[in-house]
C-alpha cells in the first residue's frame, strides 16, 4: 500500500491520515518503548509531522530518553492506544506507531535500533540495519 495511511485507534475515537510516505521505518528496543509495548519493542514509522492528520483528542507523557532528548508520547485517553511520539530534537517529524495505522498498510521496519536494551529473549531480525542505541537521524524531507 502507499499513501494515503488512514488509521484509528482502538475505540475508534481517534482518526488519521498520513498523506505522505514514511522517511524512514524503524523497531525500537529502547527500556521506555518495551515499558510502553508491554516489554516488546513498538514500531514506527517516520513521518513529515505536515503529512499527518489526526481527529479527535490525545493525551500525552513527556520524559527526557536516553538519547537526552524530550520525547512526547501521544495516545487515545479513551482506550491507551499509542498514536505517535515526537522528540524534541526534530519537531518537524512524527514517529507513528504501526498499530495505529489501519490493517494492510505494508509499512514495516527497515532497521532495529537500542538493540543493547533488548531483552537476551528478543528476537532480531538480522537483516535489518541494526543500531546499538540511538541511530543517526533520518535524512532530511524535502
Amino acid at each position: 500500500m502507499t499513501a494515503p495511511y488512514p488509521g484509528r485507534c482502538a475505540c475508534g475515537t481517534v482518526t488519521l491520515e498520513i498523506s505522505g510516505e514514511p522517511i524512514a521505518t524503524r523497531q525500537c528496543w529502547c527500556r521506555q518503548c518495551q515499558q510502553l509495548a508491554a516489554g516488546g519493542p513498538t514500531n514506527n514509522a517516520i513521518f513529515k509531522a505536515d503529512d499527518v492528520a489526526i481527529e479527535g483528542e490525545l493525551a500525552s507523557s513527556t520524559w527526557v530518553a536516553a538519547s537526552g532528548n524530550t520525547l512526547t508520547f501521544h495516545f487515545c485517553p479513551g482506550c491507551g492506544t499509542q498514536i505517535f511520539a515526537q522528540s524534541s530534537a526534530r519537531p518537524h517529524l512524527k514517529t507513528m506507531r504501526l498499530g495505529a495505522l489501519d490493517a494492510g498498510h505494508g509499512l514495516k521496519p527497515d532497521a532495529v535500533i537500542w538493540t543493547d536494551d533488548a531483552p537476551e529473549w528478543a528476537h532480531l531480525d538480522p537483516a535489518l540495519d541494526a543500531w546499538p542505541q540511538q541511530p543517526p537521524p533520518p535524512p532530511q524531507a524535502t
